[in-house]
């Protein structure tokens, strides 16, 4: 029998999570939201046929449900993906995991009490690019990673001025949480090592400059908030000996977009890059993947050549949950590597507040 599966929010990111189950054989029973016409238009647009503005009236509604996806603000992460957990559904949740690591460490125990799968979009892991870098990692091409450069830099990007976006409370913080994709996947090819400690720094520069809008994201509000950061960069300690820098933000004296991480292996070095023509517009980007080695006394570069994905992994992040559910498939990711992402980025934002490292 096929996994039956609600999409909890009615945003954009519904369609790449429904086409990524249905791929999967998945059957999208329903679509809830606190905005039922909103609900209701995009249940429409993508066949689903029931509608629900309450979550808890849909698992009382539909009692063969087994798995939810979670596509709301970030605040509402960890409230929904524990509701669902405790009614016995397996949860995928849009990024970050939470606003918080101990939302998150809450989310891990629930859904090791629950026995169900808890995962979250770092669709980055699933882009083309990525898998055939695992793979060269996982057949020891590039040994041990060193060191490793994870960066998300936008010049004109800020997802709207008011909004949840910009809002702390709403959102958890800026760029740096939520554009936390790179320095997420830089951790996977790590092979996600407990972190030690973190040294960081935020930036307010242009976060009121309506110029710096991006092309997408939320409507301003007038008097909304504007009380995250522009721009984040910091330094990261493992206790295996390995280090990560990091630089986010969606504001900032840049050349382009660019999403990217490179790293310094004992074996070969590699990069997984993607550069934008416009910031925010995915049409206007190239993708890039090479590894850096040393053969026969002299340096070899080598560009890997993947399918292209005009998702950037959205859709086969999803299908991997379905598939993951079923059994046919290993996780892309675990709450135990997102519990030690968020617990990078509290204490990220904790050196940035006191100017001090941080011990985690």
């Amino acid at each position: 029998m096929s996994t039956k599966i609600a999409i909890i929010g009615a945003g954009g990111m519904a369609a790449y999570h429904a086409r990524g189950f249905r791929e999967a054989g998945a059957d999208i029973v329903a679509l809830a939201d606190v905005n039922i016409a909103a609900a209701e238009r995009t249940a429409a647009k993508h066949g689903i046929g029931r509608t629900f503005a309450d979550v808890a009236e849909m698992f009382r509604a539909v009692p063969e449900l087994d798995a939810v996806s979670i596509i709301v603000p970030n605040k509402f992460h960890a409230p929904l993906a524990l509701q669902a957990l405790k009614a016995g559904k397996h949860v995928f949740c849009e990024k970050p995991p939470a606003i918080s690591a101990r939302e998150m460490a809450q989310m891990k125990i629930a859904a090791g009490k629950a026995k169900r799968t808890l995962m979250f979009n770092f669709n980055n892991r699933a882009r083309p690019e990525s898998y055939a870098m695992s793979d060269y990692i996982a057949r020891g091409v590039v040994g041990t990673i060193n060191s490793c450069q994870a960066k998300w830099i936008r010049r004109t990007g800020i997802p709207g001025f008011g909004g949840w976006f910009t809002t702390k409370a709403m959102s958890g913080g800026g760029p740096l949480i939520d554009l936390l994709h790179m320095v997420d996947l830089g951790l996977f090819f790590m092979g996600y090592p407990e972190p030690a400690h973190v040294l960081a720094r935020t930036f307010r520069d242009h976060i009121d400059d309506k110029s710096f809008k991006g092309p997408w994201g939320i409507p301003d509000v007038a008097k909304g908030v504007n009380d995250v950061e522009a721009a984040a960069h910091g330094f990261v300690t493992f206790k295996t000996g390995q280090s990560m820098s990091f630089g986010v933000s969606w504001a900032e004296m840049n050349k382009r977009e660019e999403v990217s991480v490179v790293f310094q292996g004992s074996k070969a070095g590699g990069m997984v890059r993607r550069l934008f023509g416009t910031d925010g517009l995915d049409n206007t980007a190239i993708d890039a993947c090479e590894l850096y080695t040393h053969e026969q006394g002299r340096p070899v570069n080598r560009s890997i050549v993947v399918p292209p994905d005009e998702t950037m992994g959205r859709v086969r992040s999803a299908v991997n949950f379905i598939r993951t559910v079923e059994g046919t498939e290993q996780p892309l990711n675990t709450p135990d590597q997102a519990l030690a992402l968020m617990k990078i980025i509290d204490g990220a934002y904790k050196s940035a507040a006191t100017g001090r490292p941080v011990a985690l």
